[in-house]
């Protein structure tokens, strides 16, 4: 097994494949990246013919034959306990920062499970991965936080982009190349107002005084 990079990191959860051209993207754009499998993520794993090199989990999704497999192969096994109070991905976010990943993609956390959908999309917020650039990605979606300050969104004219506030008001949101262009306003938690933006560009801007908002980038109009 080559040896990876351990400043870009893919995680791969236990969840639905939905490959798309920003999954093949987020692949090309890290060869080299060290592959994390959280439990049942593995299959993903095989799908994309990727390697594992680090199997997280308490390894209720993948047979003791699977298990032994990845390892005979290379495989850094973490088995947990069934009952434990954080996820196989949490786990797997975790263990990524602490090796210093600071390029963190996550495949397979986008599924038909609602709640699972939600909890993956609030790991983002945990607090051992704040300064990375973290992202869920998802067929044609990416799904990233915006914090205080200046952020940068990178697509193409048309690109749907959608600004959600996650966890309250967030206020001071200016915006740059979206068509429906904020202006030192604020976006209330509830109301839809920051859905279905436009990109007149290959990159606009996003500036927060106060408060997080989720970033959902779509490739072309949704």
């Amino acid at each position: 097994m080559e040896t990876p990079n351990t400043l870009k990191t893919l995680i791969l959860a236990n969840g639905d494949v939905n490959d798309g051209p920003l999954v093949r993207r987020a692949l090309a754009a890290a060869p080299d990246a060290w592959v994390i499998a959280a439990d049942g993520g593995a299959r993903l794993a095989r799908f994309f013919g990727l390697p594992v090199h680090t199997l997280i989990g308490d390894m209720d999704s993948l047979s003791a034959e699977e298990v032994a497999v990845l390892s005979e192969n290379g495989a850094d096994v973490h088995r947990y306990p069934e009952e434990k109070n954080e996820t196989d991905l949490e786990l797997a976010l975790d263990w990524a920062a602490n090796q210093g990943a600071a390029w963190i993609r996550i495949l397979g956390a986008v599924g038909n499970r609602l709640d699972q959908t939600f909890s993956n999309v609030y790991l983002l917020a945990l607090s051992a991965l704040a300064g990375r650039d973290v992202r869920l990605v998802a067929g044609r979606q990416e799904i990233w936080l915006l914090p205080p300050g200046e952020s940068l969104i990178q697509g193409a004219a048309g690109d749907t982009v959608s600004l959600i506030p996650l966890n309250g008001d967030v206020r001071g949101v200016r915006t740059e190349n979206l068509y429906y262009a904020l202006r030192d306003e604020t976006l209330v938690f509830g109301p839809a107002r920051g859905i279905s933006n436009v990109m007149q560009a290959a990159e606009a801007r996003v500036w927060i005084r106060e408060g997080i908002l989720l970033a959902v980038h779509t490739l072309g109009r949704a």
